[in-house]
């Protein structure tokens, strides 16, 4: 009669939440009252709600939950498994609940749970009571990877987690393991500023981490180096009076070290050091890494004499970071003075250290000491690895002793390793470059052998010997080989094989290529717009020449001194000789200081159109630019003045190239003699002649002819004989059309 009561009172306040829940526990006589208020307040409840519907949902979980725990406790989930029920995120946290400190029973709910997970929509609060049960079952590979589904929620705040981590009953039954976790799972997945703002909600709520979680965090931050974050996250640390140890010291000291703050790293030890945490060999090794890294070498050598008087050995790692940077200064003979030192003092080098002097011998170019360190290496029973092969097979290639190179890669194999793509690659290059175009083929055909896959570096490097070799259609054949086999074709590739249509002057071949470059998104540079340019001009197209050009410009890719000189030369060459010029003024003017071959060019232009006065007053203006001449522009403008038989004037800037230091050779005296010789004027040239021998220039085959010609075309043979003699004692064999 009480219970009528109640629910004749409740019944008339259905309105009220707080009484819907009463009515349902009452009238239902619901175990778990708890329980329902949560489900009333999860599933929320309307103005109007359907009582019966309501009802029903809650028996229906409360019931669930009763079975759950029955099964639990009977160990047999199979039951509850076949059953018509399934499980939620709030009935997962209420079973955990009524757990309590039962493990046993907690640990085979999460198994259960987790094996079935895909069937759960999970909240945070669902995740955090089973994280809680396996961080105090210490199962924390397992609560770690729960922690990361849960940092990995969508729309899961770092507020949020920590607060359902906080609502957990039992998480500081686990010492804030927890948390230290859940730190650890953000720095892991390289989510720092998240980790960052976790480490502030726990100090803002008065929480700490252990030393070893602020470690991690520390050290994930260094890593990425954002060295400003580093030194805030560690004043915080500072502040919450966490005892600190040397792994904080050495994160720090490597942190300081990265953005080279030395002089901090010795404040910062001693800092440490009033706080009994004393610096190891992990903490001076960084700073001598750092030293030698920043070729500091008295600095890293000093730290190295100072970990000696704290009564701490230099160990392998010290040696090495000497050595490195030793060679990385060019110090190759001291180095090899510290590998002793480092020997005597019963250390064993390893590959590191061999290999360092090994790359530094082969930099030199010094074979026979690369040699010797290779061989004193196997000597010493270290085991060299693919870096010290392709750095001797690199040498070995580069200076073209490729029998020697490829019996290094035969000795890989002797060793247990297996050549890569880059040793296939090294070898490849050194027969492209050295004309062995089939030797590097059967390379790439014993790489896709033995189940190397070619990239396009290896493609660029064969193309590139087989456009050298003017073997196009070959190239042509690779290049549709490597789009068969889905390797995407990079600039060097189009650059190279445009190059190479354009030497052999197949400028539809290049001009195709340019379009496909262009297709693909791969932007062509200013060498790419100065070879196809200089391709048509060698072509003579200069219609298609100039709207490259200009389509150039309009790329925004500008013009260099290199772009002028093409077209300054080609329009010279077709004695063009004005708008060669408008292109000087023009380069000029722009402020491109135009190089000395450009201006030779201009020159010659000149010279060849019979203006040689016109090429001298260009020579003034030339120099007054900034641009020295040198012995091809006086041969140049002493050959025009002859050939228009000025000679007067070709002997001034004989006078004038003397006096800048530059002294007459053989093509000088030849142009002088040859200007006498043709004029009939061979008293002049037997002059020029007898002061070449007197300047102890030799006479080559083309002074004799000129000699020759002369004497004849003035009759007298014989002084031609007498030349023709003379030419043939000196081992020239004479063309005899005279």
């Amino acid at each position: 009669m009480a219970v009528q009561g109640v629910l004749s009172r409740i019944r008339s306040h259905t309105t009220s939440k707080t009484y819907r829940v009463l009515y349902i526990v009452t009238s239902l006589r619901c175990p778990f009252p708890q329980f329902a208020f949560r489900c009333i307040q999860t599933r929320g409840v309307s103005q109007s709600p359907n009582q019966e519907r309501v009802s029903s949902t809650v028996l229906a979980d409360s019931m669930l939950v009763e079975k759950v725990l029955f099964s639990l406790k009977q160990g047999n989930l199979s039951s509850f498994h076949s059953s018509r029920f399934r499980l939620s995120s709030l009935i997962v946290v209420e079973v955990l609940s009524r757990c309590g400190d039962n493990l046993q029973l907690g640990q085979r709910f999460v198994d259960y749970v987790v094996s079935h997970s895909t069937t759960i929509n999970h909240s945070s609060n669902s995740l955090s009571a089973m994280i809680d049960i396996l961080v105090r079952c210490r199962r924390l590979s397992e609560a770690q990877a729960l922690i990361l589904r849960m940092v990995r929620r969508s729309g899961a705040s770092r507020v949020e987690i920590v607060e359902s981590l906080l609502s957990t009953n039992g998480v500081w039954k686990s010492n804030g393991l927890v948390f230290d976790l859940l730190v650890r799972t953000y720095v892991q997945a390289r989510k720092l500023r998240e980790a960052t703002e976790v480490f502030r909600i726990l100090r803002y709520k008065g929480l700490s981490l252990s030393i070893n979680a602020c470690n991690s965090l520390l050290g994930g931050i260094v890593k990425v180096g954002w060295g400003d974050l580093v030194s805030e996250v560690y004043r915080e640390i500072a502040r919450t009076g966490i005892a600190m140890n040397v792994y904080t010291l050495n994160i720090m000291v490597n942190a300081l070290c990265k953005d080279r703050r030395f002089d901090d790293v010795k404040s910062f030890i001693s800092e440490m050091e009033e706080k009994a945490i004393f610096a190891d060999n992990v903490t001076y090794n960084t700073l001598i890494n750092a030293y030698c890294r920043e070729g500091l070498l008295k600095e890293a050598f000093e730290v190295m004499n100072l970990m000696s008087d704290k009564g701490m050995k230099p160990g392998l790692l010290t040696y090495n970071a000497i050595i490195t940077g030793l060679c990385k200064k060019g110090k190759y003979t001291r180095a090899k003075e510290v590998l002793n030192e480092m020997m005597s003092n019963g250390l064993s080098p390893d590959t590191t250290t061999y290999n360092t002097l090994l790359v530094e011998s082969c930099r030199k170019e010094n074979i026979l000491e690369a040699e010797e360190i290779f061989n004193e290496m196997v000597h010493r029973g270290v085991v060299p690895d693919l870096h010290s092969f392709s750095s001797l097979i690199g040498l070995f290639s580069k200076n073209g002793i490729l029998d020697k190179a490829f019996k290094y890669f035969r000795d890989i194999e002797i060793f247990g390793l297996v050549p890569d793509n880059v040793i296939y690659t090294i070898l490849i290059d050194g027969y492209c470059k050295h004309g062995m175009v089939s030797k590097a083929l059967r390379m790439r055909d014993k790489m896709l052998e033995q189940g190397c896959v070619l990239d396009v570096v290896t493609y660029n490097t064969l193309l590139n010997g087989l456009c050298k070799e003017k073997m196009l259609t070959d190239a042509d054949e690779l290049y549709n080989e490597m789009m068969e086999r889905g390797v995407l074709p990079d600039f060097y590739t189009f650059t190279t094989l445009i190059h190479g249509h354009c030497k052999v002057g197949n400028m539809q071949k290049a001009l195709c290529l340019f379009g496909k470059m262009t297709q693909r998104s791969i932007k062509p540079d200013i060498v790419t717009y100065n070879t196809v340019i200089d391709g048509f001009c060698k072509a003579g197209d200069m219609e298609k020449a100039n709207e490259l050009w200009h389509g150039m410009i309009s790329r925004q890719i500008f013009p260099s001194k290199i772009s002028y000189a093409i077209l300054i030369n080609a329009y010279c060459s077709m004695g063009c000789v004005s708008e060669a010029f408008r292109l000087w003024y023009e380069m000029i003017e722009k402020g491109i200081k135009p190089s000395l071959i450009t201006c030779n060019t201009v020159v010659k232009g000149y010279c060849r159109s019979g203006n040689a006065s016109k090429a001298y007053e260009f020579f003034g203006k030339m120099i007054s630019h900034g641009v020295g001449p040198d012995s091809i522009t006086y041969n140049t403008l002493i050959n025009g003045f002859v050939r228009e038989e000025n000679m007067n004037k070709a002997f001034v800037l004989i006078d004038c190239m003397e006096k800048e230091g530059l002294m007459p050779d053989i093509i000088t005296y030849n142009v002088i003699l040859n200007g006498f010789c043709r004029a009939g004027r061979m008293q002049e040239a037997g002059n020029i002649f007898r002061k070449m021998i007197e300047k102890g220039i030799d006479p080559d085959r083309s002074t004799y002819t000129a000699l020759i010609n002369g004497h004849v075309s003035q009759e007298n043979m014989k002084e031609a004989f007498r030349y023709h003699d003379e030419m043939l004692q000196r081992g020239f064999v004479p063309d005899d059309d005279f």
